[in-house]
């Protein structure tokens, strides 16, 4: 008897634990938006997320996602954030350099050599850097997932010497230093939202975009594009961002399981996204698509002619922003 009432007190307890555990989460429907498809890797950092939550709110924290820009464009979504009227969106830095200018320092053309680089700057004091300028104008920062480095397509040549970006008419994201760029170049820079891009593809109003194999890939623009040029020009990162109105209304415990749940969401999709990027490159040669890399000699010759965008660009990004992102280079490459 003595006995089963010490089981009895031990499982009442044990569920006591349990249930103020629970507690210590609303119940919340969190809207999450992106501009991409759900198939990308970013889908599979999504889904360890909604794992996570599920499985240690007792599936009180709820991710709702609209995928491929059904809910709106990535600038539409960051606004809503900044107003309070929506969780989450999973964006581009570059699209958001408007609201905070230092971010355009990743928008510079050949920044990063590969992405152990790129990793060593975002995840280290370069990335808190950038976390507090978000934050100051209504932004969490949760974690840095990959886009990645990013290669040119168009329906007109393929683009294998400084000369082929001659007026061919290319839709880049919606700043600056991504115009300047290709403007330097020769192109036609055509600033776009990525909704809008495969039907300006398809009806010939641009001639072409750029974005990693995996986003090509993902977004079916081989339907609508004929080459592909591996340029890796640029290497951009994805914020997984939270509104700061909704998140300073969560408890300690709610934002420590969200911070937790993207960081180990972004685990996974790096590591797909990775995996991904050789399989997609491979999977658009095999559907049609004419691939061609650019010589060293070339990459050298288009390296010089950008040159001239740091140097415009660098007041309008800040100096102690570049400055943070090269110390932490020098860390990364052994400086």
């Amino acid at each position: 008897m003595f006995k089963r009432r010490n089981l009895v007190t031990l499982i009442a307890g044990t569920l006591m634990v349990a249930t103020g555990a629970m507690a210590q989460f609303a119940d919340r429907n969190i809207k999450f938006t992106n501009g991409i498809n759900e198939d990308h890797p970013v889908g599979v950092g999504v889904r360890k997320m909604q794992e996570i939550l599920a499985t240690k709110t007792g599936g009180k924290m709820k991710i709702s996602s609209f995928w491929g820009g059904s809910a709106g464009g990535d600038m539409q979504a960051i606004q809503a954030l900044r107003a309070g009227t929506q969780e989450m969106v999973c964006a581009s830095t570059s699209p958001i350099v408007g609201i905070v200018k230092e971010l355009g320092v990743f928008d510079l053309p050949f920044l990063f050599a590969n992405e152990k680089e790129a990793d060593a700057v975002l995840d280290g004091a370069a990335g808190k850097y950038f976390n507090a300028k978000l934050e100051a104008v209504g932004l969490v920062n949760l974690s840095y997932w990959e886009n990645g480095f990013r290669n040119l397509t168009n329906s007109k040549r393929p683009v294998a010497k400084l000369e082929d970006f001659d007026g061919v008419k290319v839709r880049v994201m919606q700043n600056n230093i991504f115009l300047d760029t290709f403007k330097t170049l020769g192109s036609n820079a055509v600033p776009m939202a990525f909704p809008e891009v495969f039907t300006a593809l398809e009806t010939k109003t641009i001639d072409g975009q750029e974005n990693p194999f995996v986003t090509i890939e993902t977004s079916k623009f081989n339907e609508v594009q004929k080459y592909l040029s591996v340029t890796r020009h640029a290497y951009t990162p994805f914020v997984v961002l939270y509104s700061k109105k909704l998140w300073d209304q969560l408890n300690p415990q709610e934002q420590a399981l969200l911070r937790e749940a993207a960081m180990e969401g972004q685990k996974v999709q790096r590591a797909a996204n990775r995996a991904m990027s050789d399989k997609s490159l491979a999977a658009l040669k095999a559907k049609g698509m004419q691939i061609n890399e650019v010589s060293a000699a070339e990459q050298t010759r288009i390296r010089a002619k950008v040159n001239a965008v740091y140097d415009k660009h660098k007041d309008s990004i800040g100096a102690e922003a570049i400055k943070v992102v090269q110390d932490e280079l020098k860390k990364a490459r052994g400086g």
